[in-house]
């Protein structure tokens, strides 16, 4: 590395989730250049750890919903302006943005305007397959590469004249300690333990509201039948207390856990799950969880979904389980308001709690998801998406 100076990389986050992906991706970096590294821009804690300053504090601009982002507009305004120019003038060789393209995606078309043969890289593919086609043939004027974490949108993006793309695998795929049970760790379907259920209301404040209570409802009517079952509900400690209140009064009153560690112990453990639509089916299907599938809008979101589908080309998918989609089938049965009736969910729970067909093929199903989102050479993630970046970057 002597004599080389410094590959200077630009990263762009705009949320926790970006945050983490950003700071494996440095890490992997800085063990496959053969150059030393600079690093600068927008990032949080994580990739503080591995060197960056970010420009600001990451919740000036991590916020979610319509009313927070109405609130916090000027501010967001204000820092997309201060990085695209922080930027520019880093001149840097390679620019990584990462998810969040309503923050991320506005900073790379101010870039690219001042400096038009600067590689952009943009990891996570915006779900372009799921609403606003249109959006993949605009990127091409300011992006360079895609970095996919889903194994169809290289494929989705060539289909929409979008940029060029390559499938980097999901950081799920990374950790299979996390998601594989050890030997006995999950006691067998029908033995004399009760099996365990993972309730999964959601990790938002808005998500409790809409869908704990329905929950509650489910369990109650799995219990009316005479089931047994254990349920545990993974919740995020700031919403512990709320949870904990709120579910006094089941009928099959759940186990709070929190924390990554006791999560992820949990899903091991678990034999089907109740969860709200998120990345958490995924993780599900990974792990070997059956689930049921289940999503509340608020009244907003459902006003302008109902329209959007009215419009043709706007809207491009009839599931919304992550896992569902990538598998293209239904393997997880799901339920969007206003079908949400707590004996139907009960319905489509009950069987995945005894061994039965309908669990069978939803097992199935998962193992054919988990050949479809391994990576060939069976290198992990990160590594695969530095490669990528060191070839555009001209190492």
């Amino acid at each position: 590395m002597t004599g080389h100076r410094p590959l200077r990389v630009a990263m762009v986050v705009g949320e926790e989730s970006g945050d983490q992906l950003g700071a494996r991706l440095m890490a992997a970096l800085r063990r496959l250049s053969d150059r030393p590294i600079e690093f600068f821009g927008v990032g949080g804690d994580r990739m503080a750890v591995e060197g960056l300053v970010s420009l600001f504090p990451l919740h000036d601009i991590a916020v979610m919903g319509f009313g927070p982002v109405v609130k916090r507009l000027p501010l967001i305004q204000l820092r997309t302006a201060e990085t695209a120019g922080a930027v520019i003038a880093g001149r840097p060789d390679v620019l990584v943005i990462v998810d969040s393209p309503d923050f991320t995606h506005r900073v790379a078309r101010d870039v690219r305007a001042a400096l038009p043969g600067l590689p952009v890289v943009d990891y996570v593919c915006p779900s372009v397959w799921a609403w606003r086609p249109s959006r993949a043939r605009r990127m091409a004027a300011y992006i360079d590469h895609v970095l996919t974490l889903l194994p169809f949108e290289p494929a989705v993006l060539a289909r929409l004249k979008g940029p060029e793309a390559t499938y980097v695998g999901h950081p799920l795929i990374d950790r299979p300690e996390l998601l594989t049970p050890a030997p006995g760790e999950r006691p067998p379907i029908g033995g004399t333990e009760p099996p365990t259920l993972l309730v999964l209301p959601g990790s938002r404040s808005g998500e409790i509201d809409r869908m704990l209570a329905l929950y509650g409802r489910v369990l109650d009517a799995l219990s009316a039948r005479g089931l047994a079952f254990r349920p545990v509900l993974p919740a995020v400690e700031r919403l512990r207390e709320r949870i904990e209140r709120e579910t006094a009064g089941w009928a099959a009153r759940p186990r709070i856990v929190t924390g990554e560690a006791e999560k992820w112990a949990a899903f091991r453990t678990a034999h089907a799950a109740l969860a709200t639509s998120g990345t958490v089916t995924l993780e599900l299907a990974l792990a070997g969880v059956p689930s049921v599938i289940a999503y509340a809008r608020d009244p907003l979101f459902r006003l302008v979904s109902e329209i959007a589908r009215r419009i043709p080309g706007l809207v491009n998918i009839t599931m919304f389980g992550l896992a569902n989609i990538i598998l293209g089938d239904k393997a997880s049965p799901e339920f969007l308001d206003p079908d949400l009736a707590p004996e139907r969910l009960a319905d489509a729970l009950a069987p995945l709690l005894a061994d039965t067909l309908a669990r069978a093929a939803q097992l199935a199903a998962f193992s054919r998801l988990r050949q479809m989102m391994a990576l060939p050479d069976g290198r992990p993630a990160a590594e695969t998406a530095a490669e990528v970046v060191l070839r555009l970057a001209g190492r």
